[in-house]
């Protein structure tokens, strides 16, 4: 509705003689108008005054359709301000009517493939790999809402240094015993005490190397150690996929595509891609593009990640007919993904490949390292919230039962995670308060879920009949009324614009902004007390269009809503 808007404003500017770049600018103040068109670049070509050329257009432009309520020279713009019952007939009707539709581009798209989140086994899941799901989960519903079809894939790397790591601590520190129970918690409390032993004796790295060459030739009991712990790993993974909602149509393991990531390394020596560097490593001189040496093969023959990368992304390619292939991971690996893309590039490899990263997350205390024991844990915090949660639910609702506190406070907990892990740009670097994701009153998950809570109780206690609320909008002509229906109508233009910049958060801060402008009017509107029951319609109307929206751009985080708060 906007575009169309901007397109009818701009055909009435060369129909009056524009014929420059028509770009369209919002006023500082509301009561200005609603769109402006700053007359500067068409002054200079007709060699006027702006303010003289705004005067003279606001004078000759018409309003046929009333689409308008006044068109002003305002210096050197022309402002319009829009008549709000038009508008708000054609936008309210159009999201009642379209519902969970609302703000889809049914276009025919490409087949995008999303990499996500691609966690290491043998290690506890903490909050930068939810910030991944959070991110992918989010990105997939973009594609999905602007027409593509997406298969979603995960990369699980199973054999890097940290296992033998691990696997060594599970031998010499205790004996090989696994726990049947919390396994892959303590398989995380395993690595951290390893790596700091390891760290302080050179003599310790060499018995890992040994547990290394073990794992690569499958060594019975290493292999039987590696297979059962790696078990428990995936199957603690697969428990927080399904709270998550996170749904893969396939899993590759780097054990099981490093020997055709080694094939490949050959093929682009052979091609003169590659070539042999110090002490015998296999490296990429990609210093002309700017992008340093890039390290295929150690001296000692093992691959790295980078080796298997190249193996990962022919499979995906193979395996799924897409147009475009998207790693998400952290920012810190953004150097390698260039090289990953340079090094494919160069061998001719010319599929479509896109890599987003994403910042640290860490809490107000620091930064978090898995070596050093100091992980902010998913399952732990996520635990401290959901505490936090029930206990204010049980205040606010002390008539509530048990179990309906403690369901609204999981709902909620998710939320609180899902909209603070994406409210940022994802490259920033971030710091999860806690008090600040599940403040009612601030930029936060439960601030917006209680304008949905609260629209729902107004609904529930007007005794008009849902099938009526779309009658007389016309009626609707505040200005608070105004600006929340000019906020809806940006819905689908936020959605394409997130998509093209890979940037959630601008979804968040869509959702905020428009629970702003609903208690705003919420505030100054006593919609039940009203006398006129056209009026009690429209309104209500208004209100259950805001509801769809915000369930709309919520469902695209992969946030539940909630009907009571």
């Amino acid at each position: 509705m906007i575009q169309e808007i901007k397109s009818k404003i701009a055909d009435k500017l060369k129909d009056s003689g524009v014929n420059t770049d028509i770009q369209l600018t919002r006023p500082p103040n509301p009561e200005m108008g609603d769109f402006a068109f700053p007359c500067f670049e068409y002054a200079k070509k007709q060699n006027n005054n702006p303010a003289d050329i705004a005067q003279r257009l606001a004078e000759s432009l018409d309003d046929e359709n009333e689409l308008f309520t006044d068109i002003q020279a305002a210096g050197p713009y022309v402002n319009f301000t829009l008549n709000t019952g038009r508008i708000g007939k054609e936008v309210v009707a159009e999201i009642l009517e379209q519902k969970e539709d609302y703000g889809k581009s049914n276009l025919d798209q490409d087949h995008v493939l999303v990499e996500y989140p691609s966690p290491n086994t043998h290690k506890e899941f903490h909050v930068g790999h939810l910030r991944n799901i959070c991110i992918g989960n989010a990105l997939v519903e973009l594609y999905k809402n602007n027409g593509y079809e997406v298969s979603v894939v995960n990369y699980v790397n199973d054999i890097g240094v940290h296992v033998a790591k691990s696997l060594w601590g599970i031998l010499n520190l205790y004996n090989g015993e696994v726990p049947k129970e919390n396994t892959q918690k303590w398989l995380g409390k395993v690595y951290s005490e390893a790596s700091q032993k390891i760290a302080e004796n050179d003599d310790l790295k060499q018995e890992v190397e040994e547990i290394k060459k073990k794992l690569t030739s499958k060594d019975e009991q290493i292999w039987n150690l590696f297979k059962k712990t790696r078990a428990a790993s995936l199957e603690n993974f697969d428990q927080i996929y399904e709270e998550m909602g996170v749904v893969h149509d396939k899993v590759y393991f780097q054990s099981e595509i490093v020997e055709r990531g080694q094939e490949l390394v050959d093929e682009l020596i052979e091609e003169g891609i590659a070539e042999e560097g110090e002490k015998g490593a296999i490296i990429a001189d990609l210093e002309e593009y700017d992008l340093n040496i890039a390290l295929l093969r150690k001296s000692n023959g093992e691959g790295l990640y980078l080796t298997s990368d190249l193996a990962l992304a022919e499979n995906k390619f193979e395996d799924f007919n897409v147009d475009e292939s998207v790693n998400i991971t952290a920012s810190e690996q953004d150097l390698h993904f260039k090289q990953l893309f340079k090094i494919l590039d160069l061998y001719g490899f010319d599929q479509e490949m896109s890599h987003i990263g994403y910042g640290l997350v860490t809490l107000p205390e620091g930064k978090m390292s898995s070596r050093e024991g100091n992980i902010v844990l998913y399952r732990e915090l996520k635990e401290k919230i959901f505490t936090k949660l029930e206990q204010e639910t049980k205040e606010r609702h002390s008539d509530w039962p048990a179990q309906k506190i403690k369901n609204t406070a999981k709902k909620l907990t998710l939320a609180v995670l899902k909209f603070d892990l994406q409210k940022h740009e994802a490259q920033k670097n971030i710091t999860f308060d806690i008090e600040e994701a599940t403040s009612f009153s601030g930029y936060s998950a439960p601030y917006i879920l209680y304008v949905v809570a609260r629209i729902n109780s107004l609904i529930e206690k007007s005794d008009v009949s849902l099938e009526k609320y779309t009658k007389d909008l016309s009626l609707l002509e505040e200005q608070e009324e105004k600006q929340l229906i000019l906020k809806m109508a940006e819905l689908k233009n936020v959605l394409k614009e997130s998509l093209q910049d890979y940037n959630t958060s601008q979804i968040a801060r869509y959702c905020f902004d428009l629970s702003q402008l609903f208690n705003d009017f919420y505030n100054k509107h006593q919609i039940l007390n009203l006398e006129d029951e056209r009026q009690i319609k429209a309104k209500l109307s208004l209100c259950l269009a805001v509801k769809q929206t915000l369930d709309n751009a919520l469902n695209i985080l992969t946030i539940d809503s909630l009907e009571e708060m």
